[in-house]
């Protein structure tokens, strides 16, 4: 190091071992505001209407593989962009990762440690366990797609070393509170947008339909579909929009960090205009809380969104949130088709009109609407420039439309705008992103005098120096640590910027001005030299060790020492005994309430079967029904039952006061590659089944390592499982779909599942099955009626394949 001007002693200089994770950041008052970022326009939308952070997607791993998303250049300025004003962008690293493309998410996640990203938000436990291990300075963020609903959730993911965790919309405010006062972990919750049917995570309707999963980014939205039941059609499954804007005081109070907007898919100007909605709800002065919250929805008016609910916050049976009679479709209904002739409509417009306005064409078809701008507009044929509500009009439409078809207004002729060329250039213009440093001062007195001892973080590396003071006086301010942060934010043309000094303790004493500049210019000097240089080395030793990690998982012997096993799931411990004189070697019964109050009058009886008995949780145990299923697996584990399936990451964290377990994981507990599979052992997890989403490659890959795994096939189906009421459906009577396809619904413990009526079945590919290395087979006959369940092990039996079943992605492929 070279010698400070007037000094004879060198500053000394360590590198320090960087921890496994990063502490938990501290809440702020006002929660911060999220917005989503599919493109460039909205970016600076969202920046420009004062969201705090955003959330974004890269071309790859993201839950939006529609939107634009960007390129890693494209980040490193957008991140610079934001840095400099004093905003987050957090990476959207939140789909269920395949077994081949392992080695790309690493590639990926050492360029996000590279670019020193604020967050990325993630489904699949492969990522978390990668950036655990080999990338810790980049934060965690917990995916809505994880389906953490309660504390032992919350708590396992902020033990692992998550800062955040998006928990799930079927929560209210009493619930979000009390999990806030129970954790460091920061929440954060969706409080406007589009709303999911289903429970976030546990959708497989797009999937089924054609292969594109909502869990891999590229849902379909089968949701938003028209359906028939007892003849009448309706739009069953399509939810209202949610819109929490009147409850941000109490969200606040509540404890929540962050308010998260839903719309990566959705214009600059949606983004733009529900953002300044509420950054005023969040700034207002609680005493005009009347007249705020009225100019922010007069705000919302124009982002075009369905109709507004609270969703679960306000209410654990809301019957606001699906309305069947509802077009799925967002905007503002603006009238429907009179006539229609040579490009030209008209209608009675329900909605002031002007040139400029965005309208969408929604056939009654209910195939997918188009929308276009209105260059003209006449009024009893005359040429005019805008309209008041309920004026016929007519207007040119690029479109083939028939009476009937309905109009929305989509976009309004003043809506925030920006060409790629102009957001191009603005992110150029906004040069490189500094790199952020974490500094702690503490000042100690030695034989020669003070000295001051400086400990630096960039990212996950650490280093410590030690710079000499001498003599110094007593000063006049106490306020320490506010004279030293006014001193090293002064980074000039260095290419850093102060994220936080701490200095706790330090004593009241007067350094002189100059030396502290000395010492800043020396300080920033040496972390240029060493600690770019070291973080670089740093991040390309954690990817090399990470590929190795990779590299060596895939090199297992698939089945070794390991004798063929069935499984059988069925519905009621009544049937357990029948299941083992069918060959089973174990039997799932889930724990629903039904199959709870049959326990007492069966336990007795299937105690000699303990080890044979697996007992699944169900995938959702909201925290007022932990004390119930506490006792119910006190009484079971009392009674010597040892073996439970987890269908949820938070069970583990239930499970972890009872010793000697023998936990399996449901195929809920997604595992579609080997890191994702370590960490569900690491967690005591002895056998996993397979995703019933996945294709025959990736079994494969998964079914050649060394672990025990299970691959289900025989199953219903379950598209979704969702909380929301279902206006108007009866559990007999089917729906159907306008293709013809059937679901049957059925109701449980506060939830509505929804089946496809053709099973899952690789019955007829056993055999292929086990050349790749399977020799766990399960077969879910929990909702086959009695009388076919004989047929269907034959079919196991003999690798005959089932008519009426469908192979799902199997031969198809999940992408």
């Amino acid at each position: 190091m070279k010698r400070s001007a007037g000094h004879t002693k060198s500053a000394k200089a360590s590198v320090v071992p960087a921890t496994a994770s990063e502490p938990v950041r501290s809440q702020s008052a006002a929660p911060e505001i999220l917005a989503p970022c599919g493109s460039l326009e909205a970016f600076f939308a969202a920046m420009e209407s004062g969201a705090d952070a955003v959330y974004a997607g890269l071309r790859e791993f993201s839950a939006r593989a529609r939107a634009k998303n960007f390129t890693l250049g494209q980040m490193a300025r957008m991140l610079a962009y934001a840095h400099q004003r004093g905003r987050k962008i957090y990476i959207t690293l939140n789909t269920l990762v395949k077994q081949q493309e392992l080695p790309q998410l690493v590639e990926t996640l050492a360029e996000l440690a590279r670019l020193r990203v604020d967050g990325v938000i993630v489904q699949d436990m492969a990522v978390a366990r990668l950036v655990r291990n080999h990338f810790p300075s980049i934060p965690l963020h917990a995916s809505t797609q994880m389906t953490i609903h309660n504390l032992p959730g919350v708590k396992l993911l902020e033990e692992y070393g998550f800062e955040r965790v998006v928990l799930a919309r079927e929560l209210q405010l009493a619930d979000i509170a009390s999990i806030a006062s129970q954790t460091g972990a920061e929440l954060e919750i969706f409080v406007h947008g589009a709303l999911c049917f289903c429970v976030s995570g546990q959708c497989h309707f797009s999937s089924l339909l054609g292969g594109h999963s909502g869990n891999r980014g590229r849902c379909a939205q089968p949701c938003r579909r028209l359906y028939s039941h007892r003849g009448k059609e309706g739009y069953y499954f399509s939810p209202n929009d949610l819109s929490a804007l009147e409850l941000i005081p109490e969200l606040a109070a509540a404890g929540v960090t962050s308010l998260k907007i839903e719309g990566r898919m959705k214009s600059a100007d949606y983004v733009a205009k529900v953002v300044k909605a509420y950054r005023l709800m969040v700034d207002g002065d609680a005493t005009a809380r009347k007249e705020t919250l009225k100019a922010a929805k007069e705000l919302l008016k124009d982002s075009f969104g369905r109709t507004p609910t609270k969703g679960f916050l306000a209410s654990s049976n809301p019957v606001d949130i699906a309305n069947p009679w509802l077009r799925g479709g967002t905007g503002r209904f603006s009238g429907e088709v009179k006539q229609a002739r040579q490009g030209q409509i008209s209608f009675e417009t329900r909605d002031g009109l002007q040139v400029g306005d965005r309208l969408r064409l929604q056939p009654k078809s209910d195939q997918a609407g188009q929308a276009w701008t209105l260059r003209e507009l006449y009024v009893n044929r005359k040429k005019v420039h805008e309209c008041k509500a309920g004026t016929l009009v007519e207007v040119a439409c690029p479109f083939e439309a028939r009476p009937g078809d309905a109009l929305f207004k989509v976009g309004a002729a003043d809506a925030f705008g920006m060409s790629d060329e102009a957001a191009n250039r603005r992110l150029q213009a906004a040069g490189p992103d500094r790199v952020a440093v974490r500094l702690e001062l503490a000042c100690r007195q030695g034989d020669a005098g003070w000295s001051l001892e400086v400990a630096a973080r960039i990212g996950a590396a650490a280093f410590s120096y030690v710079f000499p003071l001498g003599a110094l006086e007593a000063a006049r301010s106490s306020d320490m640590a506010g004279v030293l942060q006014a001193r090293f934010s002064e980074t000039g043309e260095t290419p850093f910027r102060l994220e936080s000094l701490q200095a706790p303790d330090f004593p009241a004493l007067f350094i002189p001005p100059a030396r502290l500049k000395e010492i800043r210019r020396e300080l920033y000097q040496r972390l240029e030299q060493e600690g770019t240089a070291e973080e670089r080395r740093r991040i390309a030793e954690a990817k090399a060790a990470a590929l190795r990690e990779i590299g060596s998982e895939a090199k297992g012997v698939p089945g070794r020492g390991q004798g063929e096993e069935l499984i059988l799931q069925v519905d009621s411990p009544s049937e357990v005994r029948w299941a083992l004189s069918q060959g089973a070697q174990q039997v799932v019964v889930p724990l629903h309430r039904a199959a709870i109050h049959e326990l007492p009058r069966y336990l007795g009886r299937l105690k000699g079967d303990a080890a044979q008995l697996v007992w699944q949780l169900p995938f959702m145990l909201f925290d007022q029904e932990l004390p119930f299923i506490m006792e119910v697996l006190d009484a079971l584990y009392q009674a010597g039952f040892r073996c439970f399936e987890i269908t949820n990451p938070g069970q583990l964290k239930l499970l972890q006061r009872y010793a000697g377990l023998q936990l399996s994981s449901g195929y809920r507990l997604f595992t579609l590659n080997s890191q994702a599979l370590t960490f569900w052992q690491e967690q005591g997890v002895q056998r996993a089944t397979l995703y019933l989403e996945d294709d025959r490659e990736n079994l494969a890959d998964l079914l050649g390592l060394s672990q025990p795994l299970t691959v289900l096939v025989y199953s219903p189906v379950e598209v979704m499982a969702t909380r929301v009421r279902i206006k108007e459906i009866s559990s007999g009577a089917p729906l159907q779909s306008d293709r013809g396809e059937g679901y049957r619904i059925r109701g449980r413990d506060g939830f509505t599942h929804i089946s496809a009526t053709t099973p899952f079945s690789l019955l007829g590919r056993l055999a292929e099955l086990r050349r790749m290395g399977c020799r766990s087979f399960m077969l879910d006959l929990s909702e086959t009626p009695p009388e076919r369940r004989g047929e269907l092990l034959e079919a196991f039996r003999s690798d005959r394949v089932v008519q009426g079943a469908t192979l799902f992605n199997y031969e198809r492929g999940l992408t």
